[in-house]
């Protein structure tokens, strides 16, 4: 269920100011601002133990080792 809210001119000009492209919604920049303190998923949390391991285990290249490997 969508619903409108009332917000001040300052808060409409913070939120502008927020948008990443001309054509963003309001409602992406309030999901953007909210993203940081909200809970990472499961999947997530995973991902990132995995990624940890792999830095850990040295399965990993530097942008220079990538560059290199790929003739740039």
């Amino acid at each position: 269920m969508a619903t409108t809210i009332q917000v001040s001119n300052e808060l409409i000009n913070v939120l502008k100011n927020r948008k990443m492209y001309e054509n963003e919604t309001y409602e992406d920049a309030i999901w953007d601002l909210l993203e940081d303190s909200m809970e990472l998923s499961e999947e997530t949390k995973r991902d990132i133990a995995q990624a940890e391991k792999d830095i850990k285990e040295g399965r990993v290249y530097t942008h220079e080792e990538v560059k290199k490997r790929l003739g740039l």
